[in-house]
């Protein structure tokens, strides 16, 4: 009897592995059928062994969900009325498989935000619950929820339930401040990532083919951002006008004033928008100092400074504002603010090296390289001996014009007609071949203390 139940067993288990083998073999087979289809984009013919993996081998490799993607975005594409809607909400349901199947492999975040741009692309749920879903996105993993489309969404339901009564305004503002804190961190990774290849290609070295590659993602990543950041701001509108600030803050500062969150926010926000010339900003800022003296108090003393005309105080105030300052956003704003102020006074110098401290703490701050080559441009004819070496001034200037279109994509018509009137200026063919310095390093004197190569001809 206990051999008769031995061999029992032994059959059993045999004929587990048999299956399991014959299993493992047939999810090979559909799986190699599905992506040889998936490679070559016909997603017709990859949706029926696509299905079968999902059923049956749903971890036969994690790209059964990456071009799993690809085919049912191409039935939604195809589709229409009931059918898309069904396509659509089989989109989301594989989002959640993908989780579920390869959780290390799957960002969270990025994930959840999908699942909620299909729903708002294909009008699933209402606007509230399409809001929410992103909302689950941001709050399970802000750092992977990194697309400029679905964070333009998350803004734009948030203002349109705000205009319904269904979320009030001050949930808008730190929402605006969130969303476009986090944009003003991927242009600042994207601006990193760029800035070596560009001082590379600057120099005349030819890119290698993955430097291409990482120019041509981060070209895209700034521009798609900074297009967001432009909408975003666009949405936020009239509402954050000071019209409607004052009455919003001064409703709540009695019940908020000891809320040193509130606070910040109140006073970051009329400072943002200039409403500092109305009593309540004199009320947040010194409660603000009260509660917690700070780079932004500093700031703030600053602007109250500066309206009652004591300018020498104020940039006594923004100097050290920007020296405590540890968020880098912030402290780009007040280096830009003191360089505008030493700007318009005509030093160039100090202002160049603070717009230099602003665009160290914000890579992705083109604004800086505008200004710079405007104050080049300006200076052309005061640093340089000969009337070549004053022209030459306008190369520089070109120069830094076209790196502000390139850091930042919302500047780039404005940079790169700014600099193509500068070479207009420049020494002409003519100038160069009579002064026979083509290839040559020209040094720039006065306050500006650079040099430009003369181009060949």
């Amino acid at each position: 009897m206990k051999n008769k139940l031995t061999l029992l067993f032994i059959a059993l288990v045999a004929g587990t592995g048999l299956l399991k083998a014959q299993s493992n073999e047939a999810c090979l087979t559909t799986g190699s059928i599905f992506s040889e289809h998936a490679k070559v984009k016909n997603y017709d013919a990859a949706y029926e062994p696509f299905m079968k993996l999902r059923n049956d081998c749903p971890k036969w490799s994690f790209a059964l969900y990456q071009y799993g993607e690809r085919v049912l975005k191409d039935k939604i594409d195809k589709s229409s009325g009931a059918e898309k809607t069904a396509f659509a909400k089989d989109l989301i349901k594989m989002y959640g498989e993908k989780y579920a199947n390869y959780p290390d492999k799957t960002k969270k975040g990025e994930n959840i935000a999908d699942m909620a741009q299909v729903m708002y692309d294909n009008g699933i749920g209402t606007k509230m619950e399409q809001f929410e879903k992103f909302q689950e996105a941001w709050e399970a993993d802000k750092a992977t929820f990194t697309n400029a489309k679905s964070l333009y969404v998350y803004f734009t339901l948030a203002v349109e339930l705000q205009e319904t009564g269904e979320l009030d305004l001050q949930e808008i503002f730190t929402l605006y401040d969130d969303v476009q804190a986090k944009i003003t961190e991927e242009q600042n990774a994207s601006a990193k990532n760029i800035e070596p290849i560009l001082e590379k290609e600057d120099a005349g070295t030819k890119l290698s083919s993955k430097e291409l590659r990482s120019k041509k993602i981060a070209e895209s990543n700034l521009e798609n951002y900074s297009k967001v950041a432009g909408a975003i701001d666009g949405k936020l509108g009239k509402l954050a006008d000071c019209d409607n600030l004052i009455p919003l803050y001064q409703k709540d500062f009695e019940s908020k004033k000891n809320d040193i969150d509130w606070v910040k926010r109140a006073a970051g926000r009329m400072s943002g928008k200039e409403c500092t010339d109305d009593p309540l900003f004199v009320k947040l800022v010194e409660q603000l100092d009260k509660l917690e003296p700070s780079a932004k108090t500093a700031l703030y003393l600053g602007q109250l400074a500066e309206k009652n005309g004591e300018s020498s105080k104020a940039m006594d105030y923004y100097e050290e504002s920007a020296n405590r300052e540890t968020n880098p956003d912030d402290k780009a704003k007040v280096y830009y603010r003191i360089a505008e102020k030493m700007r318009t006074r005509g030093s160039y110098g100090q202002a160049r090296s603070y717009y230099n401290k602003a665009v160290e703490a914000k890579p992705s701050m083109g604004i800086v390289y505008l200004k710079i080559a405007q104050m080049y441009a300006s200076s052309a004819n005061n640093c340089g001996e000969s009337v070549f070496d004053k022209r030459a001034v306008y190369w520089l200037a070109a120069d830094y014009a076209s790196r502000a279109g390139r850091i930042d994509p919302s500047l780039s018509s404005a940079a790169s007609q700014t600099a193509a009137s500068y070479r207009a200026k420049a020494p002409d063919k003519t100038m160069i071949f009579n002064a026979g310095n083509q290839g040559q390093t020209i040094r720039i004197g006065c306050w500006i203390g650079s040099s430009v190569t003369v181009p060949n001809l």
